[in-house]
């Protein structure tokens, strides 16, 4: 089995890990961890602007790229199969492209829960893959004490 699984290094990202240790402890699966990066300005249309600027976006991209080797190498601590992939793009559309690409049987993710006018206005990258998806998808939830304060 192939399994997608997208991280975005928010506190739910630890979830996401948790549930793919679960999964592979109870069937064979291969795991493709991707984290998707903002597409560069250039590629877009805008300046990329002054040579600091973009050497602070590539400071940026490495930062990511590390942090990903570093959950990938974690998963495979714990005899996971797994293979770390950055991508760069719209996020929801280049990991359906993604999943496609790689066979994936299955997509997680995790959900920040986030209230309904969050994500009218900025909008859902779980509710994105799931609509335009044609994979099953498991959503990670956020744990409870991180959606909510004081409790």
């Amino acid at each position: 089995m192939n399994i997608l699984a997208a991280v975005d290094f928010s506190p739910v990202s630890t979830e996401v890990l948790a549930a793919l240790r679960q999964m592979a402890a109870t069937f064979p699966a291969r795991v493709f961890l991707v984290h998707v990066a903002p597409p560069d300005p250039a590629f877009v249309g805008y300046e990329a602007g002054p040579d600091a600027v973009r050497g602070q976006v590539a400071a940026e991209h490495r930062a990511r790229h590390q942090r990903l080797r570093e959950l990938a190498e974690g998963l495979r601590g714990d005899g996971v199969d797994v293979t770390a992939l950055m991508l760069q793009g719209a996020t929801v559309a280049t990991l359906l492209a993604q999943a496609e690409r790689l066979e994936a049987d299955l997509v997680v993710l995790g959900s920040h829960g986030h209230r309904p006018i969050y994500d009218l206005l900025i909008g859902s990258v779980a509710e994105g893959v799931v609509r335009a998806g044609k994979l099953p998808v498991l959503l990670v939830p956020a744990q409870r004490a991180t959606q909510v304060s004081g409790t």
